[in-house]
């Protein structure tokens, strides 16, 4: 099961080299709220080190970068990390390394003040992840991970999204039995995975909630920049999108409200040795 596991997320993750030209502009800001709370939970001064894990095309380096701190901004592909580097090129103190995080070494051994992970700590290994998040990180230091996911509230959710399931069961990607949309409040948090390790202790889970307006194409093109959707067949995309623009065609301003929500994950590196 876990050789399985590791197949599919080592397949998956290189599928965004396809969409790395439109990738920044597609995905979601996150809100300015989260990163203001990561800069003060953590610590964190002008000049501070950084260790962005899983970069992709910048999204939640420029905020970082923007406050002046040095950050080196690890990404697997080639592709996305060239469009990085154009992204964050204004940034003296920024430096994209096309390389895995698994088998990245610090120069000099060097140690951070922080290493984060956006929407991007799930294509890591596991059972070596928060290892090698340790052994980059000062005494003291912080580790922080959070995810954009999609989230559907109870009382003002888009309807067109669970409507729009009966296309994904004709295509054959229904959702797994039992699966619900998450619902503002109740995101699933990474404390335990994170203390379970012994290496952190988990300072601070705060959760955020925001929305984006997209027209047709506007989330044809979000939906480009997903695994799933990219590894689909060209007729079940085709299927697909047709009857999303078909959809939202119908209605009076042709668009929809798509809810965002991540858990901020804060925690402080413990004291000691690895076993």
């Amino acid at each position: 099961m876990a050789e399985r596991e590791a197949s599919a997320r080592d397949r998956l993750k290189v599928t965004f080299e396809s969409v790395a030209e439109h990738y920044h502009a597609a995905r979601p800001d996150y809100p300015g709220e989260l990163f203001d709370d990561l800069v003060a939970e953590a610590g964190l001064q002008p000049g501070a080190r950084l260790l962005e894990v899983g970069a992709g095309t910048g999204k939640a380096t420029i905020p970082l970068a923007e406050r002046g701190f040095e950050i080196t901004a690890l990404e697997l592909g080639p592709q996305l990390a060239a469009t990085a580097r154009r992204n964050l090129a204004r940034f003296g103190l920024v430096n994209v390394v096309q390389q895995a995080f698994e088998t990245w070494q610090p120069p000099e051994k060097q140690r951070f003040d922080l290493v984060y992970s956006a929407t991007a700590w799930h294509w890591i290994d596991p059972s070596v992840g928060y290892e090698r998040a340790w052994q980059a990180l000062r005494p003291d230091g912080h580790l922080a991970i959070w995810a954009a996911d999609h989230v559907l509230p109870a009382a003002d959710g888009d309807p067109f999204f669970r409507k729009i399931q009966d296309v994904y069961d004709e295509i054959g990607e229904r959702l797994p039995p039992g699966s619900r949309f998450p619902e503002p409040g109740s995101l699933p948090t990474l404390r335990a995975a994170i203390e379970g390790t012994g290496l952190f202790a988990v300072t601070l889970t705060k959760e955020f909630i925001w929305s984006r307006r997209y027209t047709a194409q506007e989330y044809i093109s979000l939906l480009d920049t997903f695994s799933g959707h990219i590894a689909m067949a060209a007729w079940q995309r085709d299927r697909l999108y047709g009857e999303i623009r078909r959809r939202l065609a119908a209605r009076p301003d042709g668009t929809l409200i798509r809810h965002w929500g991540a858990v901020l994950h804060v925690a402080r590196r413990l004291d000691g040795s690895l076993n």
